[in-house]
This record gives structure tokens, C-alpha cells and sequence, in this order.
């Protein structure tokens, strides 16, 4: 069922009963990105899957990150009603939600940042400014391979045509604006220096082999975070609630107990 929050602004998927669990998708990718573990947990949870604003229904918000973040903030507050919340966010969704806990400390009892990270090298700047360049200049079909590779090795699309198929027009549905705008805040983020006002429990998680955000910005947020705990999902990459399933969920749900 979907709802709108945020005063109409942000529309989102809910299914299941229980304690608010929020789904920040990526930026390569929409909320279908969590279908595979969606129906395991709404047997437990009150599972929300928002589009980020600008995705979807979503409306778009100008300001940044930050500005992402607040609305994301009012969401959460409007779909949880006051009860405890977990917020999950992977890539994209990931910086999002590190963002609304500095900004809104309480907006969470705990948070999984799945493939994410402070901020980026100097290499991983550069790329998110090719991507926008490109990107203004021809259209995102121009960058839809780059997009791919940094979301799934290439064994994994070459095993799984259909579900790539779905990938690749999930990410040209997206609004070439919108993305432009985020490539533009991930090469200028650095959040290193406010980890440390993050207090409540955080399992930081990053595939095995994502090249778009590497282990190694997990392990340095893990490490600036007052209460984190890292776990590497082998054989994974930028996605791993995608290409596996079932590891993502076991290793989410010793965390969530």
C-alpha cells in the first residue's frame, strides 16, 4: 500500500505490522531494490519503503543533502507516529540517512548504513562529476553501463539478464536533474567530523567487492562512530540485498534482535 508523507511529499510503500522499519534505496536504483527481503520482514516489521525525494512520486527538494535529509526526517516522523524506528539506508539512501541522524539526533533507535560512507577519495569525487558532466551532456543512457558495474559485478549481470533488464530502466526512469544534483553532493561530502554525534547503534555493512563505495569507507565509518559494528557480505557489491538476499537478511536481522 503506498501513502504519502511529509505533507504529500514524500510517497512511500508500507506493508507489515510492528516496529517502523524505514528503506532508503540507492541512487542507481528505486525502492524495488528491496523487494527480495521485503516480504521476510514485514512478518516483523512495519516495513516503509520511501522514494527519496525526487525518485518516483517523491518530490524533489532543492538545498542539497541536507535538504534531502530534512525532508526524509519529516517522513519518518510523520510514518512512525512517535514509535521507535530502525532506518536502513543502502548507498545513496545510506548517505541519506547518516545525514538526518547528524541533523536529527533521536530521529532513530538504530540504523544500517548498507554501502556508504563519510565521504569519498579524491577518485571517487572525480567520478561523481564525470557521471553529472556527462550526464547534462548526453542523458543518462550515456553512463546506464558505468551505472551497472558500480551496482553489480560483471558475473552477476551476465547470470541475472532479466532482473538487469529491470535495473538498468528502474535507473533510466530517474529524473536526470535530480541525479545530477546528488552526484554534485556526494563529491562535496565529508561528514567524518560529526560521526561522533551519532550515538545510537549503527551496523555499517558493505559487499565484498562494491567499487562505487568500498570497504574501506566502511571501515572508516565504522570506526568514527561511537557505536558501530562493521560486516563485510562476501561476494557482494554495491547492492547486496540483490544479489544476496538471503546473507543481507541473516546477518540484518542478528543486528535487529
Amino acid at each position: 500500500m503506498d501513502r504519502l508523507l511529509a505533507n504529500g511529499t514524500v510517497n512511500a510503500a508500507q506493508t507489515g505490522e510492528g516496529p517502523p522499519l524505514f528503506l532508503f534505496h540507492s541512487l542507481l536504483s528505486d525502492r524495488a531494490s528491496f523487494d527480495a527481503i521485503v516480504p521476510k520482514l514485514e512478518t516483523s516489521f512495519r516495513t516503509i519503503a520511501p522514494e527519496l525525494p525526487g525518485f518516483g512520486r517523491s518530490r524533489a527538494v532543492e538545498g542539497g543533502l541536507a535538504a534531502v535529509a530534512d525532508r526524509m526526517a519529516e517522513a519518518v516522523q510523520d510514518a512512525a507516529g512517535g514509535a521507535p524506528s530502525i532506518v536502513l539506508g543502502n548507498g545513496y539512501g545510506g548517505f541519506v540517512a547518516l545525514q538526518m541522524a547528524i541533523r536529527h539526533p533521536g530521529i532513530a533507535d538504530r540504523l544500517v548504513l548498507a554501502d556508504c560512507g563519510a565521504a569519498f577519495s579524491e577518485p571517487g569525487r572525480e567520478t561523481f562529476r564525470n557521471m553529472a558532466k556527462i550526464s547534462r551532456e548526453k542523458g543518462l543512457e550515456a553512463i546506464t553501463d558505468v551505472a551497472m558495474r558500480r551496482l553489480f559485478a560483471p558475473d552477476f549481470q551476465a547470470q541475472h539478464p532479466e532482473l538487469m533488464r529491470g535495473r538498468r530502466e528502474a535507473f533510466l526512469r530517474t529524473d536526470p536533474d535530480v541525479f545530477c544534483a546528488a552526484c554534485d553532493a556526494l563529491a562535496g561530502l565529508d561528514l567524518r567530523a560529526e560521526l561522533a554525534g551519532v550515538q545510537v547503534p549503527v551496523l555499517v555493512m558493505v559487499g565484498e567487492h562494491d567499487e562505487a563505495t568500498p570497504p574501506p569507507m566502511s571501515r572508516e565509518l565504522a570506526a568514527g562512530l561511537p557505536r558501530a559494528e562493521l560486516k563485510i557480505i562476501p561476494g557482494c557489491a554495491h547492492v547486496p540485498q540483490l544479489q544476496s538476499p538471503q546473507q543481507f537478511l541473516g546477518t540484518l536481522k542478528r543486528f535487529l534482535r
